[in-house]
């Protein structure tokens, strides 16, 4: 279903990622970005009340149909477990308690994994690590697609079946490109969270269960906030690896979308990004351009390399995409690195279901 791209590998480069020297640079320009690094002091309590709030949740949906289940893991819990996931991301930068407490934001991490329903937290933190230090590198950055992926998921239909499939492959990716030898915390990790889980099954039964892990799988899968997996490193544009979102799902997304920001300054916790965003004034990074209500589409014909700062307004006027969506499924079709993002899978869907013009003519 759907052509095939036109693509057949990754794009190699072979320099240093380019943050550590772009962060080199900022601060000796700003050195009072310095005044941001410090742990988020309410991060902590965002999180307890997360955490209450889905266990608030499994008390309700424990004797609706299951119609009604599945429809609340969808509109609502995967909304508060994708959201979870990231203030895991937070945690694992030491910014719940500070660097100084590092075995306590461990153990915080683990509560935050709690209904998730899936051992996550320790595992995560130990990958993502690599993932700042060695951007894009093969072999070690589990965020990259393996071969494999990439030379399967080359349809529209495929790429489609892969977002839903996504919180698999980033799960089981690890284990095939890096495998590291288990660490007594993720012991820990995983016990915790398999009592946890038969915990929730016999206080509030089967359909709770269900609710908490259909949350995550569909939360971290076919789902509008899943799209920052996609749209922070996938290069849109050539020699560019990382991107930012400025748009409102930051607020869900504990500032995740600032992700040029956040490589750059891994140690300003997500609620100073915007911040720090607004000190710096740093050249050569792509920007795509927004200056009507029809924002500017990462393609051949409408990419512009300006010399701005970051990548700013992007993707989030869900009116553009539904009038634009020709146009992204052609990019779709083209290039391996597809643009699945925010306010996309309405309009995409629906080209799936009634092919148009433009699928004839790739």
């Amino acid at each position: 279903m759907g052509s095939r791209v036109s693509r057949e590998d990754f794009e190699w480069v072979y320099t240093d990622q380019p943050h550590a020297d772009r962060r080199r640079e900022i601060l000796a320009k700003y050195p009072e970005i310095k005044s941001l690094m410090k742990p988020d002091s309410n991060l902590k309590w965002i999180i307890i009340l997360m955490v209450l709030t889905q266990l608030v949740a499994f008390y309700l949906v424990r004797d609706l149909d299951w119609k009604w289940v599945m429809f609340w893991a969808y509109a609502f819990g995967s909304c508060v477990n994708h959201s979870m996931t990231l203030a895991i991301h937070e945690i694992a930068h030491n910014f719940t308690f500070g660097h100084h407490k590092t075995l306590w934001n461990r153990w915080f991490g683990m509560f935050a994994n709690l209904p998730i329903g899936i051992p996550y937290s320790i595992s995560f933190k130990r990958y993502h690590m690599d993932h700042h230090r060695y951007l894009g590198a093969d072999g070690i950055d589990v965020d990259i697609p393996t071969d494999f992926e990439g030379w399967f998921f080359c349809t529209t239909f495929r790429k489609f079946m892969w977002v839903i499939l996504q919180p698999l492959f980033y799960a089981f990716r690890p284990l095939f490109i890096n495998p590291k030898p288990v660490s007594y915390l993720e012991i820990i990790n995983t016990i915790s969270q398999i009592t946890f889980d038969i915990i929730v099954y016999y206080v509030f039964g089967i359909k709770s269960l269900v609710y908490m892990l259909a949350a995550s799988l569909l939360g971290l899968g076919l789902h509008p906030i899943s799209g920052h997996f996609i749209a922070e490193h996938y290069m849109f544009l050539k020699g560019h690896e990382t991107y930012s979102y400025y748009g409102p799902l930051n607020l869900l997304t504990f500032n995740v979308g600032y992700h040029n920001e956040h490589h750059d300054f891994p140690n300003v916790p997500g609620k100073n990004l915007p911040l720090n965003c607004t000190i710096t004034d740093v050249n050569g990074i792509p920007k795509i351009k927004r200056s009507s209500p029809d924002l500017q589409l990462p393609d051949s014909s409408k990419i512009k390399e300006v010399k701005e700062s970051y990548i700013c307004d992007a993707l989030e006027d869900l009116k553009f995409f539904f009038k634009k969506r020709k146009d992204i499924l052609r990019l779709i079709n083209e290039d391996l690195h597809y643009l699945y993002t925010f306010g996309l899978i309405s309009s995409y869907a629906v080209e799936l279901i009634k092919p148009s013009t433009a699928m004839e003519h790739i």
